[in-house]
């Protein structure tokens, strides 16, 4: 079986945020860069393909040059090789054309998509995957066994889940629940000196283009002054919560 795992590079959720250009650019000066969480939960569920039914692992990702740190820590990880498509990830549609050019070429079998990527919480791209490559789709996927070309995944939904069973060629947009948090795989020296000798391919992008683009970044309004209702005052505090923060 062959594996794909779209790798999103994204902030760390603890860098600070900011803008330049008058706020129409992403400043990355100072900000750290990691694995899209939903997509190291698919890295590691992919691991265990590899392990347990000797699946073969890529990782691809749509960037620059910036984005090949995190490449290489999926490499140190365990994914057999990766791919680099040189070209900015401005647009959700483009990036799934250019991950479904390398589906075909390459001929997987499974695509391990996280859900979304916590930078611009899109949530598109395994979708439209999924159409440009005319493959099975399971979204916010939390569990995946696959026997030969037969396939069980469990998936999340308002107030419960749901069990599906399919078949192969499939993407999945994955979550927590592919793997626990307590699963995700720290890179070793052993990892880390082995991804250097991995193969790293880095392709021409195909003509795509972008459908939309950003016109401004703005960031939430900052939290207003606390008020503190005595705990035998229920008249103010229902007076607060009905016509000043309207919640009720």
């Amino acid at each position: 079986m062959k594996i794909l795992v779209c790798i999103s590079h994204v902030p760390d959720t603890t860098s600070k945020i900011n803008f330049t250009e008058n706020d129409t650019k992403f400043d990355t000066n100072g900000v750290q860069y990691v694995i899209n969480p939903n997509d190291e939960f698919g890295l590691t569920r992919a691991m265990w393909f590899k392990e347990k039914q000797g699946a073969n692992v890529t990782v691809v990702n749509v960037g620059g040059a910036e984005t090949e740190p995190t490449l290489r820590k999926a490499l140190a990880i365990g994914a057999d090789a990766a791919i680099r498509v040189n070209t900015v990830a401005t647009d959700g549609f483009s990036v799934a054309k250019q991950l479904a050019h390398v589906v075909k070429e390459g001929g997987y079998d499974l695509v391990i998509a996280g859900r979304e990527s916590i930078d611009y919480n899109g949530g598109m791209v395994p979708g439209m995957l999924a159409a440009l490559t005319n493959a099975n789709f399971v979204n916010n996927c939390i569990s995946l066994d696959i026997d030969g070309t037969s396939v069980k995944a469990v998936r999340e939904i308002d107030g419960g889940k749901e069990i599906l069973s399919t078949s192969l060629p499939l993407v999945i947009g994955g979550q927590k629940g592919l793997v626990e948090e307590s699963e995700l795989r720290i890179p070793n020296m052993r990892g880390i000196m082995m991804a250097r000798q991995k193969p790293l391919t880095v392709l021409d992008p195909i003509e795509a283009t972008n459908e939309t683009s950003s016109v401004k970044f703005e960031k939430p309004a900052p939290k207003g002054a606390v008020k503190l209702v005595a705990p035998d005052n229920l008249d103010e505090l229902i007076n607060l919560l009905h016509n000043e923060a309207k919640v009720i």
